[in-house]
């Protein structure tokens, strides 16, 4: 009978899960996760078609929940990219990214990029457990998108203060009564940092 309860309980006990520490950068094995997921999972139904946007943003606003908005290129996904993308979702409800067409990225990073397709980038974002919704959009500057997305909160990136920023997407997310929130990158982390040390190998 011991054994067979000590099978029960081996059986029963957790396998191993992933926790963090309260440096932000260090995650322990063995530890209970708190957001432990549950049932099937489709990563695919969290990317929104261009002509979707309007629709899929009455819904998120009938919901009650605060939408949070960030956008970039996000070629090879990496720490910095995933810390932001953390502190971003964690200022509201639900979190949208805007991802750069390949023709856009192309026109803001040169002829060498992307590395990875838009449909590929879209795809591993909206994989991420803090993403929510991940929409493909065709212009350099994010103006078009703030103003069909109307966040409530708007988050950018990197060490821009509000004078610095692109002012049309500025006033795309203030006009619809946005607030806008600035979160600095982490230092030392970029693609671009990525791409000349594999350049290096």
């Amino acid at each position: 009978m011991a054994q067979v309860v000590a099978g029960v309980a081996a059986a029963t006990r957790p396998r191993w899960t992933f926790s963090w520490s309260s440096d932000p950068f260090i995650f322990r094995v063995g530890e209970p996760a708190s957001h432990r997921q549950t049932g099937r999972v489709n990563f695919r139904s969290k990317i929104i078609a261009w002509e979707k946007l309007p629709e899929w943003r009455v819904s998120v606003r009938a919901s009650g929940r605060k939408l949070v908005v960030t956008n970039g290129c996000f070629d090879i996904l990496h720490l910095g990219h995933v810390t932001y993308l953390e502190k971003a979702r964690n200022s509201g409800d639900v979190l949208l990214i805007g991802v750069n067409s390949d023709a856009a990225v192309r026109g803001l990073k040169g002829s060498g990029r992307p590395v990875n397709s838009e449909t590929d980038r879209a795809s591993v974002l909206a994989a991420l457990q803090s993403v929510d919704g991940v929409c493909i959009f065709t212009d350099t500057a994010a103006t078009k998108f703030l103003a069909a997305a109307q966040p409530d909160i708007y988050v950018k990136g990197g060490d821009y203060i509000l004078d610095t920023l692109n002012q049309d997407e500025r006033r795309a997310v203030e006009s619809a009564g946005g607030k806008i929130v600035l979160v600095p990158f982490v230092p030392g982390k970029s693609t671009t940092g990525l791409l000349e040390k594999i350049s290096k190998l």
